[in-house]
């Protein structure tokens, strides 16, 4: 018996250790320098991109030699399949039919003996594209329904997914690539409802796309954009661990807001769960009943009492409705009771809930910045960074912003403002050049399919020098802006807009620019207060076409100062005594900075909108798979 277990060639080319197949990039990178390739049988899995069938031409007619009439094969024939048999034998076996159903008077039993015999389709060769995610380019499959005749008579869709084994070979001369492989064996076909399949039409837009968050890798773009992502994520963690910090897992959930944002995820049990009453009390079918809900259906209760009672005509009725409205009466009584019991906290002016009686017993919320928590574990550890999702409950519709966004946060020890700025700039660069370096295929294809321009930016990122100019030079240098009309009034103090900051990079410097010492007032209560006592040691920096992608400061580590600049903001000093604690007990200078990743693929990939660049989405009105 025949096993099923692949002969697997094990070198050079080996498979995956967990799935026994080799990646469509290894055969393809390979081969373009080596054709010692050739001849070697592997496994490969992936999905149809495109498909062509060519059908061969049928097999001629057996002659009338003895031995062909004994249904014997053709004398010095080989490789002879047995679809190619059986197709050979049907004008045999009709005549065979005609002579025992007779000519015309049995057409009954003709037709009945003809349906026995089965009319397999004719062979033919099926030329896919396969791609697993490994590369941008995929592999050429050829499949000759001769040979592996469960493909025949078969389509075979965009988005199929074949698992085969094969040998390699070296395609004919016009063929682009290298190699293909030739399907000895079909290990598992994963089928396509076509009509259903979005990406049966061609080319179908990013915009399109994003409604099939979990169908979308399939295509050429978003598989580039995840591996390019995936470097950068790689890049990360090598930077950081190659300079001496720790990575640090911040929480998702909080009761502090660092950032002061007023919009902001707030993380509760209490809604749609039954409220739970006073041991007194007990529980019962009050639990999340309103009081006017049970009047309104006592009201209708007594009125069909009362309709009851006039007619007389069926006694147990009414006496089922009048044990109804007792019982409606005194579960009236019990919401009654648990209103006047249960002590509440105003969330918003139409809404009363008990935050003590919440999962985590008081307001809590998903972070929208670490680098609190982060920070306690700098003035312990020295160098320390995190990598997680922060979340902004915005419901304004924008390209470089959605509620879920993932941010790389560092923080150092025993270091200053320009510390944070010089370690901010030199990560950036890193990104930047391990792009070009690791992802060299998906950056060409991002080149010629998506934006010329993107490889010759982030090569002038990775070598140039940034300017840094303070808040007071850069609002100086857009008054001077004569040829520009900016919709927001610009006067010192306020918060530099999108616009202002399009022009500084874009026109005026053309080139990254990193923006220190903005006024106290628009920047987070924990940045260190300047000697002027009108500015903080906070940075951004802002880059060309894409805005700001990183936002640092010199935190202040002075605890009165601190301790008065909770009060300015307003802010719980209950909810920051930890963070207070840091000053009281061994402070030290320290500083950080946060980069929005998104934001980073969505430079290194040329596109425009962020919603592109996430694997799933998470934006106002939509949270689909």
């Amino acid at each position: 018996m025949e096993s099923q277990e692949p002969n697997v060639t094990k070198s050079p080319l080996m498979p995956l250790m967990y799935s026994n197949r080799v990646p469509v990039k290894t055969i393809l990178e390979g081969s373009d320098a080596d054709t010692g390739f050739i001849g070697m049988t592997v496994v490969v899995g992936g999905w149809v991109r495109s498909s062509k069938e060519v059908r061969k031409e049928p097999v001629p007619p057996p002659s009338s030699s003895p031995q062909m009439a004994a249904g014997a094969a053709p004398l010095g024939t080989k490789d002879v399949s047995c679809v190619e048999i059986l197709q050979s034998r049907i004008p045999f076996f009709r005549t065979i039919i005609r002579v025992l159903g007779g000519s015309a008077s049995s057409p009954a039993v003709r037709q009945k003996l003809e349906s026995l015999i089965a009319k397999p389709p004719p062979p033919s060769t099926f030329f896919l594209q396969i791609n697993d995610g490994s590369s941008v380019s995929s592999l050429k499959v050829v499949i000759d329904s001769a040979i592996v005749p469960v493909f025949a008579g078969q389509i075979l869709p965009t988005g199929t997914c074949v698992l085969a084994q094969g040998v390699l070979e070296k395609p004919s001369a016009d063929e682009k690539q290298t190699i293909e492989l030739k399907v000895e064996k079909i290990l598992h076909v994963g089928t396509v409802e076509q009509d259903k399949y979005p990406l049966s039409r061609k080319r179908l837009p990013l915009d399109s796309l994003r409604d099939y968050p979990h169908i979308r890798p399939r295509t050429t773009t978003v598989a580039s954009v995840t591996r390019i992502r995936s470097s950068l994520d790689f890049a990360t963690h090598t930077f950081f661990q190659n300079h001496g910090f720790l990575h640090v897992q911040v929480p998702i959930i909080t009761a502090t807001d660092p950032e002061g944002f007023s919009e902001k995820f707030q993380v509760t049990t209490l809604l749609g769960e039954p409220s739970k009453k006073e041991s007194s009390i007990g529980v019962s079918d009050a639990d999340g009943v309103s009081l006017e809900t049970i009047k309104a259906a006592i009201k209708e209760k007594s009125s069909l009492v009362e309709q009851l009672e006039r007619t007389d005509s069926n006694r147990e009725a009414l006496a089922a409705a009048l044990q109804d409205l007792r019982k409606t009466n005194e579960l009236a009584k019990q919401v009654e009771t648990r209103e006047k019991s249960k002590p509440v906290t105003a969330v918003k002016p139409d809404h009363l809930v008990n935050f003590n009686a919440d999962f985590f017993g008081q307001q809590s919320y998903l972070t929208v910045s670490g680098r609190l928590h982060l920070e306690s574990y700098a003035c312990a550890l020295g160098h320390v960074y995190s990598f997680g999702p922060r979340f902004q409950a915005k419901k304004t519709e924008s390209t470089k912003h959605v509620a879920e966004m993932w941010t790389v946060e560092a923080e150092m020890a025993f270091s200053q403002l320009e510390d944070a700025m010089k370690c901010a700039e030199d990560y950036f660069k890193f990104l930047c050049r391990w792009i070009l370096d690791k992802c060299s295929d998906d950056m060409e294809f991002i080149s010629k399919r998506i934006n010329k321009t993107v490889t010759h930016r982030l090569e002038y990122m990775a070598s140039s020098s940034y300017d840094k100019i303070s808040y007071r030079e850069s609002v100086e240098i857009l008054r001077k802006a004569t040829d520009k009309a900016f919709e927001t009034q610009l006067q010192w103090g306020v918060p530099l807009t999108d616009e202002h900051l399009s022009y500084l990079v874009d026109d005026h410097y053309k080139r990254p620019v990193i923006i220190y010492d903005y006024p106290k007032a628009v920047k987070p209560f924990y940045v260190r207060l300047n000697d002027d006592g009108k500015t903080v040691a906070a940075f951004e920096m802002v880059i060309p076409q894409i805005g700001t992608v990183v936002t640092g400061s010199q935190n202040e580590e002075r605890f009165d100062i601190l301790n008065t600049r909770i009060k300015e903001f307003d802010l719980s000093k209950d909810q920051y005594e930890w963070y207070l604690d840091l000053r009281r007990h061994g402070t030290v200078e320290h500083s950080g900075f946060s980069l929005g990743f998104d934001l980073m693929v969505l430079l290194s990939t040329g596109l425009t909108d962020v919603r592109d660049v996430i694997p799933f989405t998470r934006s106002h009105g939509k949270a689909n798979s």
